[in-house]
C-alpha cells in the first residue's frame, strides 16, 4: 500500500524586514513632534499601531539608546541618533549636499549655477554646473575668486554683517570698482544691503562682469548659519525674473539637507 506524503503546511506569513523598519520610523516620527516625554497610548494613536506592537519595538530601540525611557510608560528621542547625526554631519560637505540639486536647477534654467563660500574679503567659487549651451563663457573657474560687494553671494554674506563690519570691509578694500556698474560709493552699497536683508536673495547688475548678470540666495547649516551662496549666472539680457523662485527654493533644500529648519513664522 503506497503511503501518501502529508502535504506541508504553508509557513505563516512572516514579518519582513522592511515592515519592521517602517514601523521604527513610524515610531521615531511621532516622537520626533513632541518636545516633552510621550506615553506609549499616544504613540500608538499617532503611530496607528497596535500598542503590544508598539511597545515591543519601543523596548528594542530603548536597548539600543534610539529610544529613551523616561518613566515607565514615557518616552522620548534617544542620545544614539544624536551622536550619529553628529557624525552624519561631521562627514556632509556643503558641496555634496548641493552637487544634485544644482544640476537639476541648471537642467531646468539651461544657465550656469555656482556654488560660493566666503573667504575673507572675496568669494571662493567651489563648484559649477554649466554647459556651452547657456551662451556664456564661463570666466572664473571652480577655485576662482571675486571681491564680495561685485557679486550677488558677497551681497548675501555682507548683508548679515553689522554696519561697522560693512564699513570696515569697505575702508579695506576701497569699494574698488570692475566697471561702469560696479557700487562703489558705501552710502549706496549700504542701501544695496537693506534690499538684500528684505528680500532675502541678493542680484548683481553687470557690477562685476559687463553683459553677465546673477542672482543669489543663501544656504544655511544646521544651526542657522550662512555657509555659502547658490547663483545663477546667464547673458544680461536672458536672465529670467520666473528663475528666482526656483533659485531660492532649491538653495533652501540644499540648506534642508545640511539640517537647516527656518524658524517658524511668528
Amino acid at each position: 500500500m503506497k503511503m501518501e506524503t502529508p502535504a506541508l503546511a504553508a509557513p505563516a506569513p512572516a514579518k519582513t524586514s522592511i515592515q519592521v523598519i517602517e514601523r521604527m520610523m513610524a515610531l521615531l516620527d511621532a516622537l520626533a513632534n513632541y518636545a516633552d516625554p510621550v506615553s506609549l497610548k499616544e504613540l500608538s494613536r499617532v503611530s496607528g499601531l497596535h500598542p503590544s506592537t508598539a511597545h515591543r519595538i519601543l523596548n528594542d530601540m530603548v536597548a539600543t539608546r534610539f529610544v529613551d525611557r523616561v518613566e515607565p510608560g514615557t518616552y522620548r528621542l534617544g542620545m544614539r541618533l544624536l551622536e550619529l547625526g553628529n557624525v552624519v554631519k561631521s562627514r556632509l560637505s556643503v558641496r555634496e549636499a548641493a552637487l544634485d540639486f544644482m544640476r537639476a536647477l541648471h537642467r531646468k534654467t539651461q544657465q550656469t549655477v555656482n556654488l560660493s563660500v566666503r573667504q575673507g574679503d572675496e568669494i571662493v567659487y567651489i563648484d559649477r554646473a554649466y554647459s556651452e549651451r547657456s551662451g556664456m563663457q564661463v570666466v572664473r573657474a571652480i577655485g576662482g575668486r571675486a571681491p564680495l560687494h561685485l557679486t550677488s553671494t558677497g551681497k548675501l554674506f555682507l548683508s548679515i554683517d553689522d554696519s561697522k563690519a560693512i564699513r570696515a570691509y569697505a575702508t579695506r578694500t576701497g569699494l574698488a570698482g570692475h566697471n561702469k556698474n560696479s557700487i562703489t560709493d558705501l552710502a549706496r552699497f549700504e542701501r544695496e544691503l537693506s534690499l538684500v536683508r528684505a528680500r532675502g536673495y541678493a542680484r548683481d547688475n553687470e557690477e562685476l562682469e559687463l553683459g553677465v548678470r546673477c542672482m543669489a540666495a543663501g544656504i544655511f547649516d544646521d544651526s542657522g548659519k550662512l555657509v555659502a551662496g547658490l547663483s545663477i549666472s546667464a547673458p544680461a539680457d536672458r536672465l529670467q525674473e520666473e528663475w528666482l523662485e526656483d533659485l531660492v527654493q532649491t538653495a533652501a533644500s540644499i540648506s534642508a539637507t545640511l539640517g537647516y529648519r527656518p524658524a517658524p513664522a511668528a
